[in-house]
């Protein structure tokens, strides 16, 4: 069975993500304008790294849209503003947390985003 990240616990857990706070009026939430899709392989087990990465995203930044797509056997796709940033089809492995925040980062302030070729291989349950 393959599990990810170490936090996929939580995730699996059911636990709901955190819900997103207004920001004061004058004040632009961090990720505004920024849309993620993330398409992934659902009897593949990735839905919990979904899960976590959107939690985490969100956390991070407030004001992203972020939203899941079925996708073939062993995708793990992910799309900012309607480029792919990360492909574990191509990777083989997981984007690590930083470098999609970064990602975002760069999205979020009108920067060119780079893809994400760093990757962490799926942990395997013995």
């Amino acid at each position: 069975t393959h599990c990810c990240p170490l936090r996929c616990r939580a995730a699996m857990s059911g636990e709901p993500a955190p819900v997103s706070v207004v920001p004061p009026p004058g004040e632009v939430e961090a990720g505004s304008g920024v849309h993620i899709v993330v398409e992934y392989c659902k009897p593949c087990g990735f839905e919990a790294t979904y899960l976590e990465l959107a939690s985490a995203v969100k956390e991070e930044y407030p004001g992203i849209e972020i939203e899941s797509r079925l996708g073939g056997t062993g995708a793990f796709e992910i799309e900012i503003n309607g480029q792919l940033v990360f492909s574990k089809l191509e990777n083989g492995g997981f984007p690590y947390e930083k470098d999609l925040m970064e990602a975002i980062r760069r999205a979020s302030n009108g920067e060119p985003v780079e893809k994400i070729t760093n990757s962490r291989p799926p942990c395997v349950i013995l």
